[in-house]
């Protein structure tokens, strides 16, 4: 019979440990991008994470590294609030806007300037997480279509570059305010969506296609 020792039975633990550490390393440096972009500064990043910097390194062993993870880990949760407001959502109207909400939440409009991180932004990772969350929000938003409750002339990356815009942060601000005022403004927008629409849009929809051509 195996012999228990304190070896193995405290195997598991510093695995649990590590992923922990590293999800609140991703975790700061998602809330530090929002402010900073991709210059996010490191050491405030293990500093907030509650990890040394030998931790962080040990984890992420250059910036672009940890920079790729981060916004990988957002566009995985935002398509994560897609999938589950398509599933548990009977409103198709309802889902979007309940997807709206939560994207706002996950912060994504703080992407953009972090894609000048330095790292591929076609890593495969990225790749897949991308189809992932956009084959999921435009589901959700065809649904919508489908029952009538989203206007005609508006497409799926309408709504996609209205969220960025309203949640990304001014240059060279931390606009703390903005917070207050984002998830009232999300709800403007919703409102415009619906249908029957009560205005004419200028210029035309914007597609995933052309969301994806301008990446």
């Amino acid at each position: 019979m195996e012999r228990t020792t304190a070896a193995t039975t405290a195997g598991p633990r510093p695995r649990a440990d590590a992923l922990r550490n590293r999800e609140r390393i991703i975790d700061a440096a998602r809330e530090l991008a929002v402010q900073y972009g991709a210059d996010a500064p490191l050491d405030e990043v293990a500093r907030r994470a509650g990890v040394g910097n030998a931790t962080l390194y040990r984890h992420f062993h250059d910036r672009s590294v940890l920079m790729r993870q981060v916004v990988l880990s957002v566009i995985e949760r935002a398509a994560g609030h897609a999938e589950r407001a398509a599933a548990e959502e009977d409103d198709p109207f309802e889902a979007v806007s309940r997807f709206a909400h939560a994207a706002v939440d996950e912060r994504v409009g703080a992407l953009c300037a972090m894609f000048s991180a330095g790292f591929d932004p076609y890593h495969p990772d990225l790749v897949q997480a991308r189809e992932r969350f956009d084959t999921a929000v435009d589901a959700l938003m065809e649904r919508a279509r489908r029952a009538g409750q989203l206007r005609a002339d508006s497409e799926t990356g309408d709504l996609m570059v209205a969220l960025s815009q309203l949640t990304r942060p001014l240059p060279g601000t931390t606009c703390p305010a903005n917070d207050r005022f984002v998830h009232r403004h999300i709800q403007l927008l919703l409102d415009g969506l619906r249908a029957p629409a009560r205005s004419t849009l200028q210029g035309s929809a914007v597609t995933l296609e052309d969301l994806r051509a301008a990446r």
